[in-house]
């Protein structure tokens, strides 16, 4: 069999007793026609791989360059060198791929972030992103473990989709209508609208923006469910925060109110945490180091009080704090940051929405630890969520974490069909079209609950990368579409 090989992993963390072993990977280094650095992907680590003098003919040996890949055999012995524990001592090699290296992009030394992603496609290749992506498919399992252990059914949701959940407009679009106005003329109403009918849907369609609304759905069925999916959204933002295309976790459950909700999202971020601390640490000690380096750059105001793997022990072993929306406004108002101007957007009172700086700020300068915050101004929410008996605020909850701000946004839904059509009416949602959500609400409504969390953020803070363009394999942004 071609496959009958061992990851390098797997060796390093075996003991070497001269056994004959087969691996397979990609050359980092090939050091004086006798050692191979091999790497497979599945470590940062290097495999030594030794090539003895004049055993190997030279025509084979000059192709072994930089990224080329190999199959070798040989036997593993104890190493006489320093620096690794183990000596792969080949007794054949194959080259399975050879590899152009005054061509390849990839060369042995450092290379910029913003370098990397002009070659997504190879960026994988290297240290950093064989961390970032090893932790983030780690993340990605722990989030299935959490929710199957607790009973919750798995479901997915459409990615095309005729509502848009947030209210917010910003959606692409999805259709097969002629563009063009010559032979194949887009079909418009009498009014010059498009007219949507004749689309392959017979409607107007767009990439959803979340699967909250279907999710409601179903947790009136099973109870308990998750989604878990890409979303989209068309916002023309280049910040290192948002991205057009992203991953959201979003469990909705019934006979949930506010507080069971705030309960369950600490609880399964500090689990999806505990899991990569536990599971993943040669990656996490290298993203440390890593940005511990890129950190000494900055001005010492700017830099984190707490190491990687500090900050993220520090979640698990401190409960986050929980204030209202008003409280928040008190503390930002009467902050040194606002009374000296330093904020961008000054608070200018109860009712505005806040922006990340003053979401880092409660959670970096004031509590210094991850905050949750709830009960928000109805007039800066969506329409599902639970009216309190104030008549000003929403049942709703967003958890912030330091260095990125808003990671967490939920609510308790409004089970009152009055009091949801009313809130529908007043926000101009058109209450015909959402009748089968107004169903859950006529046949058996019960208090719910649920909450979104956006898998990129997740992964940024846990790597500690500073972009969100680093923890997607390829980024889709404004402007670009590649790979």
């Amino acid at each position: 069999m071609f496959n009958k090989r061992t990851r390098i992993k797997e060796l390093l963390g075996s003991e070497p007793k001269g056994q004959e072993v087969t691996v397979m990977g990609w050359v980092r280094t090939f050091r004086n026609n006798q050692f191979i650095a091999l790497n497979d992907g599945s470590t940062n680590n290097n495999l030594q791989v030794v090539v003895a003098l004049g055993k190997f003919d030279d025509d084979q040996l000059k192709r072994i360059t930089t990224s080329s890949s190999l199959k070798i055999t040989g036997n593993l012995v104890a190493s006489l060198g320093k620096g690794q524990k183990m000596d792969l001592n080949a007794t054949s090699i194959e080259i399975l791929g050879d590899c152009d290296a005054e061509k390849y992009p990839l060369q042995p030394k450092k290379h910029s972030l913003e370098f990397l992603r002009e070659i997504a496609h190879l960026r994988f290749r290297t240290n950093t992103f064989g961390s970032v992506f090893r932790i983030r498919h780690a993340l990605a399992f722990a989030v299935h473990k959490f929710y199957n252990d607790k009973g919750f059914i798995y479901m997915h949701t459409p990615i095309v989709t005729g509502s848009d959940a947030e209210g917010a407009g910003e959606m692409f679009r999805v259709t097969t209508l002629p563009f063009d106005e010559g032979k194949n003329k887009t079909p418009r109403n009498e009014d010059g609208s498009i007219n949507f009918k004749e689309d392959f849907f017979g409607r107007a369609t767009n990439l959803t923006v979340s699967g909250q609304l279907e999710g409601e759905l179903a947790a009136t069925a099973f109870g308990e469910i998750y989604t878990f999916g890409p979303t989209f959204r068309a916002e023309n933002s280049n910040t290192p925060r948002h991205l057009a295309e992203f991953w959201m976790i979003e469990p909705e459950m019934a006979f949930y109110d506010l507080e069971d909700n705030m309960n369950l999202a600490e609880e399964f971020i500090k689990y999806i945490i505990k899991h990569v601390i536990e599971n993943n640490k040669e990656d996490l000690e290298f993203l440390a180091q890593r940005l511990a380096e890129e950190e000494k750059q900055l001005p010492q105001d700017k830099r984190s009080e707490m190491g990687l793997i500090e900050k993220l022990e520090f979640i698990l072993n401190n409960n986050f704090e929980r204030i209202t929306y008003t409280e928040a406004i008190d503390i930002l108002r009467e902050s040194s940051y606002n009374k000296k101007k330093k904020f961008q957007f000054p608070i200018t009172g109860w009712g505005m929405d806040l922006q990340s700086e003053h979401e880092r700020y409660l959670v970096e300068k004031h509590f210094k630890k991850p905050v949750i915050l709830s009960n928000y101004p109805k007039e800066i929410k969506a329409f599902y969520m639970r009216q309190n008996d104030d008549g000003k605020t929403v049942a709703a909850m967003d958890i912030l974490a330091p260095g990125i701000g808003e990671i967490v946004g939920g609510s308790q839904r409004e089970e009152r069909q009055d009091k949801l059509e009313q809130r529908m009416k007043e926000m101009h949602i058109p209450i015909e079209e959402m009748w089968w959500y107004l169903d859950t609400r006529r046949y058996g409504t019960v208090p719910h609950a649920g909450f979104g969390l956006g898998f990129e953020r997740m992964v940024q803070f846990v790597t500690g990368m500073s972009n969100i363009r680093d923890v997607i394999a390829f980024p889709r942004t404004p402007g670009n579409a590649e790979f």
